[in-house]
């Protein structure tokens, strides 16, 4: 069986860390990006299943990395997650008009990020 794989873009070390500690136990593979525009070469190279994307980050904003993924045909079928600190209703539409498929606000719950992992990855 394949092993599923998931980008996490974030500048925040403690998150990328956090989310690392907390999927690699659980069997995916993974990679890592601090800004948007390395998480768009990564996007590409890496091709994951599933992306979680923070939206203020260096170089190239999450909404940015998003819309890019999502208008690229090779891509769109990534399934995105902004994860992020903005949690009102407008960040939130911004981020759906943008292609994004889920929005997850800091601080978030391990057990909801991978319950909705393996929810994510049984329909795929």
């Amino acid at each position: 069986m394949e092993q599923k794989k998931i980008l996490i873009a974030d500048d925040n070390e403690n998150i990328r860390e956090a989310l690392t500690y907390l999927l690699e136990d659980e069997g995916y593979k993974l990679t890592l990006a601090k800004d948007g525009a390395d998480a768009l070469r990564k996007v590409r190279e890496f091709r994951p299943h599933i992306l979680f994307l923070d939206i203020m980050m260096p170089e190239m904003n999450g909404y940015d990395v998003c819309r890019t993924v999502k208008n690229d045909p090779e891509l769109k079928k990534t399934y995105v997650i902004m994860l992020t600190a903005k949690g009102q209703v407008a960040e939130q539409e911004r981020g759906k008009e943008v292609g994004a498929d889920e929005y997850i606000v800091k601080p978030f719950s391990p057990m909801e990020i991978l319950t909705k992992i393996k929810n994510i990855l049984g329909a795929q």
